[in-house]
């Protein structure tokens, strides 16, 4: 029985057929991309073209391919929405309070970044309507718990402002 049994084992590990009866949570990423440019500190909002909040504000971020490391995922999805490439991003923390995302239960792994003043211009793309800078102190209504994440990246980073800033 008991050989029977881890020869099965065995069978089901060459198969990859690792599969649990259990829901699991989805994992996505999201990026506070900041930058300092003239009048003060910005962050990087992108419009949602689709649903949930379609029309909302949100960071950019999306979900995790199979296949793929949580860094390349952020740059990836940086990339898609906004057309940012080579932003030095870096893990912030992990948010993963139920009810966060009305698609199901969604833990996402923040990354934060900042970009040179010169080098501010983006483009929406994938599945945003529109890139945008705002300033911290004027955001609008954000979707998902986004102002939250904001919110903590100010206050672990502390105030961006230009000779304060490390990339």
């Amino acid at each position: 029985m008991i050989f029977r049994d881890k020869l099965m084992e065995l069978s089901m590990a060459e198969k990859g057929e690792y599969v649990y009866q259990w829901p699991r949570p989805m994992v996505t990423v999201d990026m506070v991309v900041f930058a300092v440019a003239a009048g003060g500190s910005k962050v990087l909002l992108i419009e949602r073209r689709d649903e949930p909040y379609r029309g909302k504000w949100a960071l950019p971020g999306g979900f995790v391919e199979m296949d793929e490391e949580l860094q390349t995922a952020a740059a990836r999805e940086l990339a898609e929405e906004t057309g940012l490439g080579e932003v030095g991003l870096q893990q912030l923390h992990t948010f993963g309070t139920v009810g966060r995302d009305p698609r199901g239960r969604v833990i996402t792994v923040v990354y934060w970044g900042i970009v040179e003043a010169g080098k501010m211009d983006v483009t929406a793309g994938d599945d945003a309507a529109q890139a945008k800078w705002f300033e911290i102190d004027e955001l609008p209504q954000l979707a998902f718990d986004h102002d939250e994440v904001i919110k903590m990246a100010i206050e672990k980073l502390g105030t961006v402002k230009g000779a304060d800033c490390e990339k």
